[in-house]
């Protein structure tokens, strides 16, 4: 589990590294409700994974610092761990699934990284990596299922509650679940009244249907504008943690996604990848009760490619006329 006090620790360590985003408020959605968004694709990268990156390496020992890391990334994990490497010169070898977006492609090779293109999800990935690793001596970094990055994240909720004591509800993305594992133990251990809740593209669910079963299930998935989100499983630090701390998890549609991005787009001015866009999307949905209350959008990335960017645009335009 992720104590508070490791939480604290990464504040330190990230301090003068990873950027402190400013909370906006969102009146301008019109939801019902106090909206505000916590605009991570404006951190270092374009995602919150620079603040769980940059803990992690700050742990490392000289020994492996000299031998390298790698890691395994659908993008934004890559190019945290690139950056944060290369800024501490030590060798950073990534493995991406071949089809990831290749705005992230190009940015983790820019940042100094070895790239290696493999297999078709996360988890063909994340094998590969741990693969290398074996070989090499390379430190394995996870880009969800480890005390330090998920303590990393939970940087976001201490900065949450300082810049919004009164926060009533926080709604973040899910994929592995370690974004919402650390907010969500920051959150809870300062203010156990605030509700935590995670949100899911339709086509990928793997920690709503674990924790409906109550085991950690291998889930399939069909292809989303939320790639940044795609994993077929949690992890078992991430499931205990979601199992306890969560008040609920939503899913919303491709539609609701997109239509969501191009809101975020004209009236926050603020681009975001699909996985980015799933909290307003969720909290425009109707699905949750959050009438009069004063609510947080993670906003947990902004890397897309400009045309898939372009087209989810025109879609939503498309469903809006409807």
């Amino acid at each position: 589990m992720i104590s508070f006090e490791s939480i604290l620790d990464a504040k330190r360590a990230i301090h003068g590294i990873a950027r402190e985003t400013n909370l906006l408020s969102a009146p301008l959605l019109n939801p019902g409700f106090s909206l505000y968004v916590k605009p991570e694709n404006l951190q270092y990268t374009g995602s919150f994974k620079m603040r769980g990156a940059t803990n992690k390496i700050s742990k490392l020992t000289d020994a492996q610092r000299k031998s390298g890391v790698v890691t395994a990334s659908a993008g934004n994990t890559a190019q945290a761990v690139a950056l944060g490497a290369s800024r501490s010169s030590i060798p950073a070898t990534v493995v991406m699934p071949k089809a990831a977006p290749l705005a992230k492609v190009n940015a983790t090779r820019a940042y100094g990284a070895k790239v290696e293109l493999y297999g078709d999800v996360f988890d063909d990935c994340m094998r590969r990596a741990m693969e290398i690793s074996e070989s090499t001596g390379a430190s394995f970094i996870h880009a969800f299922d480890d005390p330090d990055i998920i303590a990393g994240q939970g940087t976001i909720g201490l900065e949450i509650l300082a810049q919004l004591p009164e926060v009533d509800a926080v709604i973040v993305p899910i994929g592995g679940g370690g974004l919402i594992s650390g907010i969500a133990s920051a959150i809870k251990h300062e203010k156990p009244s605030c509700k935590v809740y995670g949100v899911h593209p339709e086509n990928c669910t793997a920690m709503l249907t674990s924790l409906a079963n109550n085991r950690i299930e291998d889930v399939d998935f069909k292809p989303t504008i939320a790639d940044g989100v795609i994993v077929k499983k949690p992890s078992p630090n991430t499931f205990e943690i979601c199992s306890r701390l969560l008040d609920g998890i939503v899913t919303v549609s491709e539609d609701e996604t997109k239509c969501a991005m191009l809101t975020i787009l004209e009236k926050l001015k603020l681009v975001t990848e699909g996985s980015g866009a799933l909290p307003v999307a969720a909290a425009l949905s109707g699905k949750l009760d959050l009438s009069g209350k004063n609510v947080v959008c993670v906003l947990s990335g902004g890397n897309i490619d400009t045309a898939v960017f372009m087209d989810a645009i025109s879609r939503a335009r498309e469903v809006i006329k409807k």
